[in-house]
């Protein structure tokens, strides 16, 4: 049994369970006096908004030129594959593969995996509840990793400085893919699991 069904609302600030009261359209929560709600306000459109926002930024974000990497006074402007590219040339295979995960891989799989939750939850496709949950977990953990590619190429534009024999810049690109990330790390925080399993139609999913 749900806790919707038994009549109880968990409060989203303090985690406080609170018993429903029919009688009112906004609740507020005994502990804390946050609202509280059966279900996050407006979620799957919410989410759907957020999502598409980044899909669009994810198309500058691989096209524009996400920094420049200058040795001994030559360089140019290169996007996210090419400075992969570019920094396994130089050397640097394992920065290379981190920017490779974290600019290409997990982005990706990030927007693929929440439109998928959404479209299933939706449309009631046959994916089990357990496996909707488990994708839904990875991807509010890979998250928190989004920025990871971020960091790096803000390290290397402060280390890599030696003038014109070495030095590396941000460009436009980098605040593009930034955006993506923000935006699919709140996408992932506004999608209100629980529809989950409102949407489930077999008591085989909660075994």
């Amino acid at each position: 049994m749900r806790a919707i069904d038994a009549g109880i609302l968990i409060c989203g600030e303090c985690h406080e369970l609170n018993r429903q009261d029919p009688e009112t359209d906004e609740q507020s929560c005994t502990r804390c006096g946050a609202l509280v709600h059966a279900r996050r306000p407006d979620s799957l459109m919410r989410t759907w908004a957020l999502l598409l926002t980044s899909a669009i930024l994810y198309i500058p974000a691989n096209l524009l030129p996400i920094m420049t990497v200058n040795s001994l006074g030559q360089g140019s402007p290169s996007t996210i594959m090419a400075g992969v590219i570019e920094l396994v040339q130089h050397g640097m295979i394992p920065i290379a593969a981190v920017v490779f995960v974290a600019s290409i891989l997990v982005p990706t799989f990030k927007l693929v995996g929440i439109a998928l939750l959404l479209f299933s939850v939706q449309r009631r496709q046959p994916l089990s509840a357990r496996q909707r949950i488990i994708m839904y977990r990875f991807i509010e953990f890979i998250g928190r990793w989004s920025m990871l590619d971020i960091f790096v190429i803000a390290i290397l534009v402060a280390v890599v400085n030696f003038g014109r024999i070495a030095s590396i810049e941000a460009n436009l690109g980098a605040v593009a893919f930034a955006s993506v990330v923000v935006l699919t790390m709140l996408a992932a925080v506004t999608f209100d699991p629980r529809l989950i399993w409102d949407n489930t139609e077999s008591d085989d999913d909660h075994e």
